[in-house]
């Protein structure tokens, strides 16, 4: 049987070859353009770059403020958990010593209990102060079981009290999965802003830096509806501290003294003031009587957004001292410059 060759190929010459290369081009050059441009990034102007990169800090603000609910949460099963432990510790500790008790009675009452009691009144010398004793042992007999009662009942509460610690931990355990869950969320918003930032020049950088009110090297008391005075020393001394963070840069989950999130600077505010605030925007809000934007005081807790992911501290004028955003200091704003969700005077 002939063995089978394979066909030599021929090279396409002349016209025909300059055909087939033309096609094979035009094949190449339309699977570039349906891959490449299907996968690049549509070209942004700065307006629309700016625009991309506000909706994605608002949403990375909103995450931040679930983060910090769940990061509180998480502190209080800690807490919890601890107490739970010391006191479960405390209890052990006790059992001990009560069974170190109840094992020197038995010990006592092994070493005396060769004889029935009966057999040792007769041979006793002076019958009386045996009576005495055998009174004295009945008695020891009572407390060795009230201290067994007592053991038994100590054993049920530290067995309750591990239940609860394991439950405490898998409570402690879900609330740090949620936190690495937020924290992945945050970062991956704050890295898609920096990339559209990272579009725009220098001074349309600047400029989007400077968005939102003047920094804190430029801040002032707010004049332009005149000064306003805070309704009582305690929204004063709130305040003052704000107006003392200005120029501190934004961290979210930061609560200061260093830096802070818009929450953080809220809560320490009026920390300062001897008053205590929940961690988050959206628990802040029910901190106190909600009031109209027409009666806002300085000193007020003013909510922004849908959501209510964003709180200022108002200070008079139209105006508030918040901590914007990633990349921007604490400043003074205008309470116009986002849409207001409403106020509450805290309490």
């Amino acid at each position: 049987m002939a063995a089978h060759r394979k066909r030599k190929q021929r090279r396409l010459t002349g016209p025909v070859g300059r055909t087939a290369a033309t096609l094979a081009l035009a094949g190449a050059a339309t699977a570039t353009a349906l891959d490449g441009p299907a996968h690049a990034e549509p070209r942004l102007t700065p307006a629309q770059v700016k625009a991309k990169v506000d909706t994605l800090y608002e949403q990375a603000e909103a995450t931040t403020e679930r983060y910090n609910g769940a990061k509180e949460k998480a502190d209080d099963a800690r807490a919890a958990l601890t107490e739970l432990r010391d006191e479960a510790t405390r209890r052990t500790e006790r059992l001990t010593t009560s069974r170190n008790a109840l094992g020197s009675i038995a010990a006592a009452q092994y070493r005396a209990g060769g004889l029935d009691p009966a057999v040792q009144l007769v041979l006793s010398s002076k019958p009386g102060r045996f009576l005495e004793g055998a009174a004295l042992a009945e008695r020891a007999g009572a407390r060795q079981a009230h201290a067994i009662a007592g053991i038994r009942k100590e054993l049920a509460e530290i067995a309750t009290l591990r239940a609860q610690a394991d439950g405490k931990l898998v409570d402690l355990r879900a609330r740090q999965s949620e936190l690495a869950r937020h924290k992945s969320a945050i970062q991956r918003k704050l890295d898609a802003a920096q990339r559209l930032l990272d579009r725009l020049t220098a001074p349309q950088r600047a400029e989007y830096d400077q968005q939102g009110g003047t920094t804190g090297a430029q801040a002032g008391r707010p004049t332009a509806h005149g000064p306003q005075a805070a309704p009582d020393s305690r929204a004063a001394a709130a305040v003052a501290y704000a107006y003392g963070a200005i120029g501190k840069p934004y961290v979210w989950g930061a609560t200061g003294p260093g830096s802070f999130d818009c929450s953080g600077l809220t809560q320490a505010a009026w920390r300062s003031a001897g008053v205590s605030l929940p961690r988050t925007t959206y628990t802040q809000i029910n901190s106190g009587p909600r009031i109209p934007r027409s009666q806002l005081a300085p000193g007020d807790l003013v909510f922004f957004f849908s959501g209510i992911s964003h709180v200022g501290l108002y200070v008079g004028g139209g105006q508030m001292i918040h901590a914007p955003r990633p990349g921007a200091a604490v400043r003074i704003a205008p309470i116009d410059q986002m849409p207001f969700a409403g106020a509450a005077r805290p309490a």
